[in-house]
């Protein structure tokens, strides 16, 4: 197989495991919420969420690297990249939010809802749907 499939293959791969730490971030946080005042739980829960969110920020870099590879090096360009872009720095900036939420009930502070954080576990998908049609149709 030639350079451009290995590189692709990889960035999605790593696409794929840092959207799984976006959608179980917040999953976690509900979770944490709904604990209550367990505090082995609370513990347990708060361990995960930080290691998964390390987690998360690694797989991000590499696909990050990958992707920009692809850019330079294979010549991908358009303004459907562009938007693609965008759509992914808001969803760094969410799972961002989802590890400062993290960090702050290590502080001591507050969750939203639980109800409201379930709400917020859904905003990805409507990212991916939208990346994943950009990506695949490339429409501008």
């Amino acid at each position: 197989m030639n350079a451009y499939v290995w590189t692709k293959t990889f960035h999605l791969v790593f696409v794929i495991a840092w959207m799984a730490a976006v959608f179980y971030l917040p999953r976690l946080l509900v979770n944490i919420v709904e604990a209550g005042d367990a505090p082995d739980v609370r513990a347990r829960l708060v361990l995960m969420g930080r290691r998964l969110y390390g987690f998360g920020h690694v797989m991000f870099g590499l696909a990050v690297a990958l992707g920009l590879a692809l850019w330079m090096h294979f010549g991908i360009a358009g303004g459907w990249l562009h938007a693609k872009i965008m759509l992914v720095l808001l969803l760094l900036a969410y799972f961002i939010v989802s590890g400062r939420w993290l960090k702050g009930v290590e502080r001591g502070r507050g969750l939203p809802s639980a109800r409201m954080l379930r709400w917020f576990n859904e905003l990805p998908v409507i990212a991916l749907v939208a990346i994943v049609y950009l990506v695949l149709a490339k429409p501008f």
